[in-house]
């Protein structure tokens, strides 16, 4: 044990020196002393086991501690704080050397973890907490921290002490404080991990998410400008926050601070470890920080200044971008095809290891999700040159992006591919291929055009773990079908594939009146403008109509509108039916067990109001054109369709 005192009381400090022989004479008189009915025999004794105890002899100092006892070391530290009732044999001007030997020695006893994980010494906490906030020596608050740290990582019941005794006010408080790099720093850092490993998430998120963002902000910093193995252990300790699920509360406090630096923090040290050679572990750790820091201040975050410390040439402004989306690219196809191995194996032992597949699909989870930033980053840039003002993406750039993203969505469908010819189509990672998918097909409709027709049947029946029928498959592809419609081939496709089939269902669970699903308006318009576009081009493909999908769909858009009174629904709704009652009989509609009288009289109320809405001046272009669909359609099939036109004239 090392101590070191000043002023009148007790002797000054001497270096630890190894002792050879932990049953010497010396430790002997040492403990009679400690053992001694005056206190200030026991401080005689403490300086004297200075002068040969080595700090790893864990035994010797154990014998010291109990020859010592806790009480008058509780003596000590209360006399060196100035508490009533402290004693020790000094005056106020030696209380600083007894707190610096109190505080020296307690922290060196509770490197033995016997002493450490004592109620004794977790009874002390508070007292160390306290020391700390009011700000002591350097030194003196190193061994405080490194007290603290020791006996809450040692103790049951530690953690659970510090953090009723204001152990998160306290490190919110002070590490902005301590010096950059300092052992101070890692302690502190090391007691945030142990609160929020070792207490439930969901008390210390809702608790204290204010002092969480000013801790987040204290540790970009940190992972901003340190160059030492600190960084990473910031790196963990911010991702590890920002990614728990009960993180809200601090993200929520994080994106209402004012002039708050810590965004440009985060994307110095994502750079600064993406674009330098460390462990794939680290890199990923990044990406997962990266996707945080997005899901709070959104995609822009990608585009900004960057400064280096070991680099002095300016840095540009869409490097945190290209570093994102290259390793994202890179962890996509390593985990994809690590995903394919495991399938594999899966399939021929029957043992599946879920654990493992479970962490991959994670991963995996969080590359999509950032791929699919950069191309909702790249999609404003092209419609919106004011977006950034201060930053430019290059032609070069821009064609550099959408090669790899071409290419990533290559890999992706090969995926896919695979897993297909593996008779499967249930899993979250495979609805999350089918959603980065979307995202960039929504964006070029007809990039990877082969590979796409083969799938797109398939992408359709792909269901999440939770899922009893596709919908979300869907509900991601939906945008691209739209566009693809709007052309011969694209409807040709949704004819050969079935995949109409796909987009009527889907419809139908979207407006259904008993659904679980709560109504999208946006998704609602994209299926009925995919369905209208097909059903626009049916001669053009040869489409002949067949099964139960558009029956059900006639009854299902009668009843949605029933209730309704915006123009442009009831408009779409009566343009698709009257594009299907073009293309059947009365006969195949009345006999059909999925249409009874009352869809009769609802899908005739819906025809009726919308001929009727013309002249009334209330309809916009787009609604218009559909009146022009169905007055056109109408005046085809009316005569086809004698009781629609009797309750219509009714």
């Amino acid at each position: 044990m090392e101590v070191e005192t000043s002023g009148g009381g007790p002797p000054a400090q001497s270096a630890a020196q190894p002792s050879g022989n932990s049953h010497s004479p010396l430790l002997d008189d040492c403990l009679k002393l400690l053992r001694g009915e005056r206190d200030e025999q026991r401080l005689a004794g403490l300086l004297l086991v200075t002068k040969f105890c080595n700090k790893q002899d864990h035994s010797t100092i154990l014998q010291v501690y109990r020859a010592v006892g806790p009480k008058f070391l509780l003596r000590l530290l209360r006399t060196g704080m100035g508490k009533v009732g402290g004693g020790g044999g000094g005056g106020a001007e030696n209380r600083d050397a007894y707190l610096q030997l109190s505080v020296t020695v307690l922290a060196a006893f509770c490197r033995v973890p016997e002493i450490a994980a004592s109620q004794d010494m977790l009874s002390l906490i508070p007292f160390f907490q306290e020391i700390i906030s009011t700000g002591s020596a350097s030194s003196v608050i190193e061994d405080c921290y490194e007290f603290v740290y020791l006996v809450a990582n040692t103790h049951e019941d530690g953690v659970r002490a510090l953090y009723d005794s204001g152990g998160m006010q306290l490190l919110a408080s002070q590490l902005s404080t301590l010096p950059d790099g300092s052992p101070i720093v890692e302690l502190a850092m090391r007691l945030v991990q142990l609160i929020i490993s070792r207490l439930p998430a969901e008390k210390v998120f809702i608790e204290h998410p204010s002092e969480l963002a000013i801790l987040v902000v204290g540790l970009a910093r940190l992972f901003a400008l340190l160059q030492t193995a600190l960084k990473f252990e910031a790196l963990h300790l911010l991702s590890a926050i920002l990614s728990s699920q009960c993180s809200a509360p601090v993200r929520g406090a994080l994106n209402s601070m004012a002039n708050s630096t810590w965004s440009t923090d985060m994307r110095m040290g994502i750079v600064a470890v993406l674009n330098n050679r460390v462990a794939p572990a680290e890199k990923l750790q990044a990406l997962i920080l990266a996707e945080c820091t997005i899901s709070i201040v959104g995609e822009e975050w990608l585009i900004g200044s960057v400064k280096l410390p070991d680099v002095q040439d300016p840095i540009p402004v869409d490097r945190c971008m290209l570093l994102v989306l290259g390793t994202s690219r890179v962890e996509i196809a390593v985990l994809l095809n690590e995903l394919a191995r495991l399938r594999d194996e899966a399939s021929k032992s029957h043992s599946l290891n879920a654990e493992v597949i479970h962490m991959k699909q994670r991963n995996l989870a969080i590359c999509y999700s950032l791929v699919e930033k950069v191309i909702k980053l790249v999609s404003k840039f092209d419609g919106d040159e004011d977006l950034h003002p201060d930053a430019t993406i290059s032609d070069s750039t821009l064609t550099m992006i959408i090669s790899g993203l071409n290419e990533t969505i290559s890999v992706v469908l090969d995926y896919l591919e695979d897993v297909k010819d593996h008779g499967e189509n249930k899993g979250d990672d495979l609805l999350a291929s089918v959603r980065l998918i979307g995202s960039y097909l929504a964006e070029t409709p007809h990039a990877c055009g082969e590979k796409v027709k083969a799938l797109l049947g398939y992408m359709l029946s792909i269901q999440g773990e939770d899922e009893a029928s596709p919908f979300y498959s869907i509900c991601f592809l939906i945008p691209m079908l739209c566009q693809i419609t709007m052309r011969t081939d694209g409807c040709k496709l949704l004819a050969s594939s079935g995949a109409y089939r796909a987009v009527i269902e889907y419809l139908i669970r979207l407006i259904a009146p008993n659904s679980s699903t709560v109504e999208d308006v946006g998704s609602v318009s994209l299926a009925c403008d995919t369905i209208l576009n097909f059903l626009m081009k049916r001669e053009q493909i040869a489409f002949t109509f067949s099964g139960a999908s558009f029956i059900k769909l006639l009854s299902a858009l009668s009843h949605w509108t029933e209730d309704r009174g915006d123009p442009n629904s009831l408009m779409m709704a009566s343009s698709i039916c009257a594009l299907i009652l073009d293309s059947i009989s009365e006969e195949t509609l009345i006999r059909h067990p999925d249409f009874s009288n009352d869809d009769l009289v609802s899908l005739s109320q819906l025809m009726k109001r919308s001929l009727a809405m013309c002249g009334k001046g209330m309809m916009s272009d787009e609604e218009s054109d559909l009146y022009q669909i169905v007055q056109a359609c109408y005046l085809r099939w009316v005569d086809r369709f004698p009781r629609i036109k009797e309750l219509i004239e009714r």
